[in-house]
């Protein structure tokens, strides 16, 4: 039995009230309540190699919808909580993206990305990612396979990107870093050193820049993921422009929307092309 920590306290949740913080509904999910809205989480594959497998999940907070069409929650709440507000709804998604991903999730081959808010990285003075560390300790869950993506930032606030993740390296995470374009990806692993870079595939057209940033990232043992891949088109002119040896992920519309199944996303017995349909909530 995996996870037998998580299972006693899902056994707990599973007979919580609607009116507390966190609770299981009657499909299993975990389920949390912030500002009178009810949220739950989604997850969206990342895939490598040249047979696409999946190699890890990213989860992200939707508005609960009993057919998978839940809104982005941040996009609802971004304008209206303030900094202590938005640092509390950050962990509650990140512990409800843990329950529910681990619920469903039986082997420890594949990774859970998590997404650090931006309101996070100076909201929080002192060290970052030692109450999530604790959370997961007491639960028995594998702080190894998640993934803390910290969030794009402007020029001035690369001194707290950088301190932000040396505390979370500090807790034992992995930490993963998103650029705005390749000059950027090729200063976030040289400076950040992530285990992980993602990168717009709109950002990335330019081909010799791509197999350089792809061997800056290979000498620094660092996972490249081209993501927002929506088209055949898009995942052939990456292909073709990356014929290197220096492995890379993918990600995007194209393979999967975000939903609340695993078992969903693995499911490949069509074309991957006639999975999709694109969702504008879904981002």
């Amino acid at each position: 039995m995996q996870h037998v920590t998580l299972q006693h306290y899902l056994s707990r949740l599973q007979g919580s009230l609607a009116s507390s913080n966190l609770w299981l509904d009657e499909q299993g999910r975990a389920r949390g309540r912030y500002f009178n809205a009810s949220l739950t989480s989604s997850f969206q594959s990342i895939r490598s190699g040249s047979d696409l497998r999946i190699v890890a999940f990213e989860g992200y907070a939707r508005s609960y919808d009993p057919n998978d069409q839940g809104l982005n929650i941040w996009r609802l709440l971004d304008y209206v909580a303030n900094d202590e507000e938005s640092v509390e709804l950050d962990r509650l998604c990140r512990l409800l993206h843990t329950i529910n991903f681990y619920r469903q999730q039986t082997t420890s081959e594949l990774d859970l990305f998590l997404s650090v808010h931006s309101r996070l990285l100076a909201a929080v003075e002192g060290n970052h990612g030692a109450a999530f560390r604790r959370i997961l300790d007491v639960l028995e869950l594998p702080h190894q396979q998640i993934v803390l993506q910290l969030p794009q930032i402007t020029p001035s606030q690369r001194w707290v990107l950088t301190h932000v993740a040396e505390n979370y390296r500090r807790n034992g995470f992995r930490i993963g870093v998103n650029a705005a374009n390749l000059e950027q990806a090729s200063d976030l692993l040289g400076r950040v050193r992530p285990d992980t870079l993602k990168i717009d595939v709109s950002a990335a057209n330019n081909s010799a820049a791509q197999i350089a940033l792809l061997e800056q990232a290979d000498r620094g043992q660092c996972q490249v993921i081209f993501r927002k891949i929506e088209t055949e088109r898009q995942l052939a002119q990456l292909q073709t422009a990356n014929n290197t040896v220096h492995p890379y992920a993918v990600q995007g519309f194209f393979f999967d929307t975000p939903r609340a199944s695993l078992a969903a996303e693995t499911d490949t017995s069509e074309p991957l092309s006639k999975q999709i349909e694109l969702d504008s909530v879904c981002v």
